[in-house]
């Protein structure tokens, strides 16, 4: 089952291009690290801006460091329901373990054209599919009437849920059962998302504390006390990555840690003096600078 600390990748630049070789050094740090699985291809892996043959480079190069080791979630997700399918077909051909798929952004379809889309991918590949419903994103909420119908179909297997309400959780919980793998996608709620029936989280924070998210995890199922504890130290550092829009500050955090350099792609840009102080106090926060 796809659990724990499952990190949503960042994608290294050198100047105008991907950098490959600074990719792979990332997943290794995760692989050396804890971390449970990889997301090439999300919204923090700069997917808006990356040009197909770089999001299925980066797909391919997490698939060949990790296959074998932990899972990889390859981010194929789209507003254009072809094109998430194109780029699904690909993410299974390339053996990828599962996909997430997040809501189509800016064309706001309604319940029933959220199921079609899920429905039209799902019938397309053999492999899980990750829901990731993300409504500040992408302007939509799915209900949990449309993921519960979702869930009859052969291939979804679970969401990642950024809507920040514990609430849904439970919900969620109720409604579809415990098999229905729950990942949250704020990683500054998976301590009380946990608690109320969560798996894990696909966050951010792991692209830089690798091993702290996956202490975070795993203490989640074996000692609570132990978990609110690394989340105290973990808590300014989730609040600082999300200053400004996600992924310059990890970027630049990663940056501080030797990891990469902070490059974004426009519209993107750098974050500002005030936002890096507060980072580099976080990171001092959770001992990791």
């Amino acid at each position: 089952m796809l659990k724990g600390s499952i990190v949503a990748l960042i994608t290294p630049f050198k100047g105008d291009d991907l950098c490959e070789e600074t990719y792979v050094r990332l997943i290794n740090y995760h692989l050396e690290n804890g971390t449970n699985g990889v997301v090439p291809g999300g919204t923090t892996g700069e997917s808006p801006t990356l040009s197909h043959n770089e999001h299925k480079k980066i797909i391919e190069i997490a698939v060949r460091e990790c296959k074998g080791k932990i899972p990889v979630i390859a981010g194929t997700g789209s507003n254009s329901t072809d094109e998430a399918i194109e780029l699904s077909k690909f993410a299974e051909k390339a053996q990828s373990d599962a996909l997430l798929v997040v809501t189509p952004y800016y064309n706001k379809p309604t319940q029933e054209g959220l199921y079609q889309h899920y429905k039209k991918i799902n019938d397309n590949v053999g492999i899980p599919i990750i829901i990731y419903n993300i409504p500040s994103r992408s302007v939509i909420d799915m209900s949990v009437d449309t993921m519960a119908k979702l869930y009859e179909l052969k291939n979804i297997k679970g969401v990642k849920d950024a809507t920040g309400d514990i609430n849904r959780v439970i919900q969620q919980l109720k409604v579809l059962g415990k098999d229905f793998i729950q990942l949250t996608g704020n990683d500054d709620n998976a301590l009380e998302f946990n608690k109320h029936g969560g798996v894990g989280a696909i966050g951010v924070t792991a692209n830089v504390a690798a091993k702290l998210a996956s202490d975070f995890q795993k203490a989640c199922v074996d000692d609570f006390n132990k978990a609110s504890e690394l989340d105290s130290l973990l808590q300014p550092l989730h609040t600082s990555l999300f200053i400004e829009s996600n992924p310059s500050p990890v970027k630049y955090a990663a940056s501080l840690l030797g990891m990469c350099n902070p490059t974004v792609r426009l519209p993107l840009v750098e974050i500002r003096e005030e936002t890096k102080v507060k980072i580099t106090e976080a990171l001092k926060v959770a001992k990791l600078l």
